[in-house]
């Protein structure tokens, strides 16, 4: 709106593009049509556009596009690059650019396959969110709760007690009671706060040290992650643990909720250590989380010519003895990021 107010618009112009900077979404693309904002503010539709026209000009070059490849456009315009063949590409091929069909671009386009190449990583380095920037900053600083520490083969246990409220009661209200100037009910009263006040510095002492037990016994199950990382992550449940430790279950989901750990590996999510898993050939437990981390690196060491499909990835788990199904590997490699192998070949 700063960039607005210094701009040549009519009063009009400016409620209209009021509406317009409101329907803009997190990467700043518009989130409603112009016919739209015109019939929710009755201003006429020609005026609505011409704001939007406005819009588009504004910083970070992208914003008020409608799409993904109509940004792109925009921040090429403004690079004096929109009869460039970057521009070709995303307005008349987008769908097999998001796709890599690099041979079949540079065909119908009519270029040579290393200028295509070129002109693909000219719009590899435009923004394709340029709203983010301004987006609220949601990542949180996090202090562990525990560490655990390799000390001379032993693993130690620290727990980070800086949060904790240093409490106890009173000698003012033990006086009271001893020098016996107090009413039965005043006695009765103040004994009894007394009471909840024990009670509750015992209860935060009690928690600390479910915490110590609760790692203490996650360590005797992991110590292979511990050691040498995710990789050899074993399924737990939390059930396992509240047996070993003697508490109920859901005592232990409450002392680990919104808690994190410090391991040699980096810091974790308590309930990243609490997984399902495989039995592997050799009678070893595998947890999804390594299976992941299985996953992930076969797709990284791949041939990027001829990536491995699903099948292929679940052939190669078979190897290393871990049975798993097509359907799961693709779940797994979705939820990692990774692409089907068809859009992770690189023609080049």
């Amino acid at each position: 709106m700063q960039q607005a107010d210094m701009s040549d618009l009519s009063p009009q112009e400016v409620d209209a593009m009021k509406h317009l900077v409101g329907s803009l979404d997190d990467r700043g693309f518009l989130t409603q049509p112009p016919a739209d904002v015109a019939l929710q503010t009755s201003l006429p539709l020609d005026t609505v556009q011409e704001a939007l026209k406005v819009l588009k000009t504004f910083e970070p070059a992208g914003i008020g596009a409608r799409d993904l490849s109509e940004c792109l456009l925009l921040q090429l315009q403004v690079k004096n690059r929109g009869d460039s063949l970057a521009s070709r590409i995303v307005r008349d091929h987008f769908a097999l650019l998001t796709r890599r069909r690099i041979p079949e671009i540079a065909r119908k386009i009519g270029a040579h396959m290393d200028d295509v190449c070129v002109a693909i990583e000219e719009i590899g380095t435009l923004d394709p969110s340029p709203g983010r920037r301004f987006a609220d900053d949601n990542n949180r600083v996090v202090v562990p709760d525990v560490t655990v520490e390799n000390d001379r083969g032993e693993w130690k246990i620290i727990l980070n007690s800086d949060y904790i409220p240093r409490l106890r009661i009173s000698n003012t209200y033990k006086e009271m009671i001893a020098k016996g100037a107090l009413s039965k009910d005043e006695r009765d009263y103040v004994r009894e706060r007394i009471r909840s006040g024990k009670f509750l510095i015992n209860s935060i002492e009690q928690r600390q040290q479910t915490i110590e037990r609760i790692t203490r016994e996650i360590i005797r199950v992991q110590e292979e992650f511990f050691q040498h990382g995710v990789a050899k992550l074993k399924p737990l449940t939390m059930t396992q643990i509240a047996d070993a430790v003697g508490v109920h279950e859901t005592t232990v989901s409450r002392a680990i909720a919104n808690k994190f750990i410090k391991t040699p590996h980096g810091v974790f999510d308590f309930k990243f250590f609490f997984t399902p898993g495989y039995q592997a050939e050799s009678g070893a437990s595998v947890s999804n989380t390594s299976v992941k981390e299985m996953i992930d690196e076969l797709v990284s060491l791949e041939d990027k010519s001829q990536p491995l499909s699903d099948q292929e990835i679940v052939a190669k788990l078979q190897e290393k003895g871990i049975n798993i199904a097509r359907r799961t590997v693709a779940k797994y490699r979705e939820e990692l990021g990774l692409l089907p192998s068809n859009l992770r070949r690189d023609y080049t």
